[in-house]
């Protein structure tokens, strides 16, 4: 089995030492950066499947650590480590690109849980949305190329998140069909995902204002209330 080597950015010396130990101790291969400057330069010089990425450190945030990685791997899992827990710092969270988010403390056996989840979706041995069906999808006037990651409208690109490729493909296989946020979350997050449908939700409302003239009066993907979500291509 190929090593798994694991990134944790965590400025607290007391809480890396044990994620470091946690994670050893499961047969990761682990690289420590204390703030955020070192996080970059040690993932730009090692070879790295998975960001364990504190919110708080010194030098350069989190935040601003998750958009340099977008901006180099548009894939590379990256789960955000915070002690807040205001709903507006996971929103920009997982605008920045997060693929999950814990708030500390938490416990070592859902961490655990969550990167294998992780790693599942979307690691090295995980397939992309362009490895099945085609590698465009049109609906309303836009396509997704799915092997660039690019929402395109009147020649004008935007990035899209290996997650919203995700969820544009399964709605685009189920038009006009109510999908419920446990089918939906099942998935495209996975089975083993541990987290709250309000994840789910804050992608669609941050995927809607890319896709959508008006976010706040959704025309392509509608709420279905008590259920889920109806995409109306």
């Amino acid at each position: 089995m190929t090593s798994i080597n694991i990134l944790v950015a965590e400025d607290d010396p007391h809480i890396r030492m044990g994620l470091v130990d946690t994670l050893e101790s499961e047969g990761y291969t682990v690289f420590e950066a204390a703030d955020g400057k070192e996080a970059l330069q040690v993932f730009d010089t090692r070879q790295v499947h998975l960001v364990l990425l504190d919110v708080m450190m010194p030098h350069i945030s989190g935040y601003d650590v998750c958009r340099s990685i977008r901006t180099k791997d548009s894939r590379m899992p990256v789960i955000m480590l915070t002690a807040k827990g205001e709903e507006i710092d996971k929103v920009v969270g997982l605008q920045l690109g997060a693929d999950d988010y814990m708030t500390k403390p938490f416990g070592v056996h859902e961490l655990l849980a969550r990167i294998t989840a992780v790693l599942r979706r979307c690691g090295p041995a995980s397939k992309s949305p362009a490895d099945t069906g085609d590698a465009r999808i049109t609906f309303a006037g836009m396509s997704v190329d799915l092997k660039r990651y690019k929402l395109v409208r009147d020649g004008e690109e935007t990035d899209l998140s290996d997650r919203e490729v995700k969820l544009l493909k399964l709605f685009h296989e189920h038009p006009e069909e109510v999908l419920s946020r446990d089918v939906i979350l099942n998935r495209v997050w996975g089975i083993e995902y541990l987290g709250t449908t309000r994840t789910l939700d804050q992608h669609i409302a941050i995927l809607r204002k890319k896709l959508e003239i008006d976010p706040a009066q959704p025309k392509i993907i509608v709420t279905v209330h008590g259920i889920g979500y109806r995409y109306q291509p």
